[in-house]
């Protein structure tokens, strides 16, 4: 990776003409890098809402069994 950094920093500083290239790269990285921490962090309540959404679609409801622990997963009851 280091080895990539070196040559492409020094393509750059060659001339300008792969400048806009480094640039586009940087940028497409950093938008994967966002989509990622996204995905990771909405990951958990998507999972929960398309359950939830499954259950209703065959008719159940999602409901946590009484005096379960906090964090417990909902389950889906007709």
């Amino acid at each position: 990776m280091l080895a990539f950094f070196s040559y492409t920093t020094g393509r750059v500083r060659r001339g300008e003409k792969g400048a806009t290239a480094v640039e586009y790269g940087i940028m497409v990285a950093l938008i994967a890098v966002v989509i990622i921490v996204a995905v990771t962090t909405l990951g958990g309540n998507l999972s929960s809402t398309f359950d939830s959404v499954a259950c209703s679609v065959k008719g159940g409801t999602m409901a946590v069994a009484a005096g379960a622990p906090a964090g417990t997963a909902a389950t889906c009851s007709k």
